[in-house]
This record gives C-alpha cells, structure tokens and sequence, in this order.
C-alpha cells in the first residue's frame, strides 16, 4: 500500500513517527543497551525516518544510545532532540535562558555524534524567561548550522504565536489522543494558520488505548503513571466502558486498538506526524503499519462522540505537572 508522506518544514517523513523515550524512562526500567540499539536500527530498516528524543530522557542516555547506535545511519532520518528541561547532577531543572539553551545543544550534539540536529524543540516554557529570548537563542544557532528547525513542546497558541514572530517554528509537539484532546481548543487551529507541524506524543494514550492495557497495581515502580490521575484508580477503571468501545471497533476492523487509536490522530489531523514509542518489537511494527489504516467518517464520527472530552475521567496531569506546561484546558477542566 501506497502511503503518502507527510511534511516537517523542507522534510517529508513517514506519517508515524518513534518516540525514543520508553527506552530509558517513563514507563519502567531502563532497556539493555544491546536490545534498544537492535530495535532503533530496525525501526529504520522498516521506514521509520523521524525519531524522538530529549536531554532529560535517561539523563542524556537516550541521545548517546542513539548516537553511538545509528551513527552510520544519520542520513536515513530526521533527528529531533529537546531542550530547555536539563538535568544537573543527577536532578531536572527547568532553564530557558539563552545561554543554556546554547550549551544544551552542544551537549547534545556531542551525545548525538551531529554536527547539526535536524529538530530541535523547547522541551517547556520557562516562566522566569521570555519567550522571545529564549527563541532568540534558537535562532542563533539556526543561523551557526547547529540546528535546522525550530519546535516547541507543552505550549499554547498564544506562546506558539509570540515564538513564532521571532523566528518560523517548524513543529509543536504535545500529548493528543482519544484520551487527550485539549489541543483542538486552541493550538491546533494555530498550527494550521502559521503553516506548523503538529506532533502527538502519546498517541496511544500511554498504552491505556490497548488490547490489553497494563493495570494501576501492574505498574513499575519507576513508572510515571503512578503519578498521573488518568492512569490511576478509579479513574481508570472509570474510563474502561470508553476502551472497551474502541477495542470493539478495532475487533470488527482485524487491527489492535492502538493501531485505531493512532489511525484516529492521522485522519483527525491529517498533517501531524504521532510519534508513539514502544520497546517490544511487534508494536513498533504495529504503530507502523496503523498508517495504513483509512477510517471513515461514520467511524470517526463515533469515536469522536465516544471519547468526548468531558467523557473522560480525571486530569491527565496533576497539578504540580499541569502548572509545568502551558497547553490549554476546557472550562469542566479549569472549573471556569
């Protein structure tokens, strides 16, 4: 089956990208170096040609496993990296300011084994810097060839808006799904008018939108839903008549759920690039190939009803993270 790329400022990419993440943290413990490198090189041997990572991921582990991994490889992808959310000895911290900006990008150059990132986001906004400093900061080294395109992550239209007069974005990245769908509020329509890429992470709604999602007790100690509202009781099982409609209509379709759940972001938006991440070789394959899945109207129409917004059950952040990011929220959310 034909699949049409899709568009990333000068670049077109396969429409699902990999998010590397889950090799490192997030979800549980890190992946044998051996293991996550066999699976980068065959997410590229498949077709996958855009792929995800950020300083904060395994403290820097992340961008050297894929630098020392696809090393020979560089020209047969898209290299996106983040800043903006560091680490300093062994703890994160947030720092937007130009110089920090700067020296987290030579770092991750050195990890990355680049001369030049492709992608490189604002991981967060900062609060104690203004927008069009730090973005001053990335057009600088636009300008020295250490990057080629600018993105931001966790923001909203109006921070998008402010950015983008300084210096063209190429790409906003945030969490969207079935599960989460606060940027049809505001930024999406945003992207669309200043020619931006949007790129879901999470598509699969961090693996709740599965055949067989793991639950609350069978979660790693490491893993970061035990500390997010929607991942946890009750609303988890709060959430299970929503899943257990998709999962149906995935059955009568002979796909999985996650591959629906991934399709629904490609047809919903039809010029985002998702990039979910995995670290079992049989759904990097299956987020692959949701690509080729083609919904109708009728069955977007009722998954769109289905997981209406307000349908859902809890915050998808607490409030120490939801005060981290600058993603807009719907009134039932806000109590507005």
């Amino acid at each position: 089956m034909s699949i049409t790329p899709r568009k990333l400022g000068p670049e077109t990419v396969y429409p699902v990208g990999l998010g590397c993440m889950n090799l490192h943290h997030g979800y549980g413990p890190p992946s044998d170096e051996a293991e996550a490198a066999a699976l980068l090189n065959e997410a590229l041997d498949m077709g996958y040609n855009f792929l995800d990572t950020a300083t904060i991921y395994g403290f820097g582990k992340n961008e050297t496993l894929i630098g020392k991994a696809l090393k020979d490889r560089q020209g047969e992808f898209v290299q996106a990296s983040k800043c903006v959310m560091l680490f300093e000895d062994g703890k994160r911290k947030l720092d937007a300011r130009p110089e920090s900006i700067k020296a987290a990008c030579e770092a991750s150059l050195k990890r990355l084994q680049r001369e030049t990132i492709d992608l490189y986001y604002m991981h967060r906004p900062d609060p104690n810097v203004p927008i069009e400093d730090s973005m001053g900061a990335m057009a600088d080294l636009v300008a020295e060839g250490k990057i080629r395109m600018v993105g931001l992550s966790e923001m909203g239209a109006g921070l998008l808006r402010r950015a983008h007069a300084v210096h063209p974005v190429t790409a906003m990245q945030s969490e969207y799904s079935l599960l989460t769908r606060n940027p049809e509020i505001a930024v999406l329509d945003a992207c669309k008018e200043l020619g931006v890429t949007f790129v879901p992470f999470s598509p699969v709604g961090r693996g709740y939108l599965a055949d067989n999602p793991p639950a609350p007790k069978d979660y790693h100690e490491a893993d970061m839903r035990r500390i997010f509202p929607r991942w946890t009781e009750p609303y988890w099982t709060e959430n299970l008549p929503l899943l257990k409609q998709a999962q149906e209509m995935a059955g009568d379709l002979g796909v999985t759920t996650s591959q629906l759940a991934i399709a629904w972001t490609l047809v919903k938006e039809p010029d985002c690039v998702p990039i979910p991440g995995t670290t079992n070789r049989k759904h990097l394959r299956d987020n692959f190939k949701a690509a080729e899945l083609v919904l109708t109207e009728a069955q977007m129409a009722l998954l769109d009803n289905v997981f209406q917004p307000e349908a859902v059950k809890g915050p998808r952040y607490n409030a120490m993270a939801q005060a981290s990011v600058d993603t807009e929220q719907y009134a039932f959310e806000t109590g507005a």
